[in-house]
C-alpha cells in the first residue's frame, strides 16, 4: 500500500480571545493549513519540485517548519540546548533542499512532535520574556526579542510559506482552495 500525507481536520482561527489565545490559535490554524495543502499526497507527489525554476517541494517545507518551531520556541525562547533537525556544514538549506532520500511519513512525524515540543516550551512562557538572539555566522549582531515576536515571526512564516504550498500544491494535482 502506497503511503500518503494524511487528512486533517483543519482548527479554525479564533475570532474572540485575549492576546495569547489569538496568536496560539492563529498559529495552529497556519500549522494545519500547510498539513492541509498535503493531504492524499503520495511520496514522490511530496518531493516534486513543480514550480520551476524552484526547487522548493511540499516536503521540504514540512521538514523546514518543523526546523523553524524547534529553532524559535525551543532553541531561542526556550533556551533548551539541541541541535537543529536538519543542519548540515555543507548545506544550510539541507531541511529544504535534501529531500530525495526523506522518508515523508517520518517527517510528519517529526513536524508533529516538534509542534507539541514548542508549544510546551511556550506554555510556560510569558509574551513578555525576552532573549538574545545572536547571527548563526556568529557575528556580532544580538537583538533583544520577546515571545510575542517569535509568535508573530511564525505565524509570518507559515503564512508566507503556505503561499508557496498552493502554488505547488496547484501545479501537482491542480488542488486549489483556502
Amino acid at each position: 500500500m502506497t503511503w500518503r500525507a494524511p487528512e486533517i481536520d483543519r482548527s479554525h482561527e479564533p475570532y474572540v480571545g485575549d492576546e495569547r489565545t489569538m496568536l496560539e490559535g492563529w498559529l495552529d490554524y497556519h500549522r494545519d493549513t500547510l498539513l492541509h495543502k498535503c493531504a492524499g499526497l503520495t511520496a514522490e507527489q511530496l518531493r516534486t519540485a513543480s514550480v520551476e525554476p524552484s526547487t522548493l517541494t511540499l516536503l521540504g517545507l514540512v521538514r523546514h517548519l518543523a526546523d523553524v518551531e524547534r529553532w524559535w520556541f525551543r532553541i531561542r525562547a526556550a533556551g533548551e540546548d539541541i541541535p537543529g533537525l536538519y543542519d548540515a556544514d555543507e548545506d544550510p538549506d539541507a531541511d529544504l533542499n535534501a529531500v530525495a532520500d526523506a522518508d515523508p511519513e517520518e517527517t510528519f512525524a517529526t513536524f508533529r512532535a516538534e509542534v507539541e515540543a514548542a508549544r510546551k516550551a511556550a506554555a510556560g512562557l510569558s509574551l513578555d520574556q525576552t532573549f538574545q538572539r545572536t547571527r548563526r555566522d556568529g557575528s556580532a549582531e544580538t537583538r533583544t526579542i520577546s515571545v510575542r515576536w517569535v509568535y508573530v515571526h511564525m505565524i509570518e512564516e507559515y503564512a508566507r510559506h503556505n503561499g508557496h504550498a498552493d502554488l505547488i500544491r496547484e501545479r501537482i494535482d491542480g488542488v486549489t482552495g483556502d
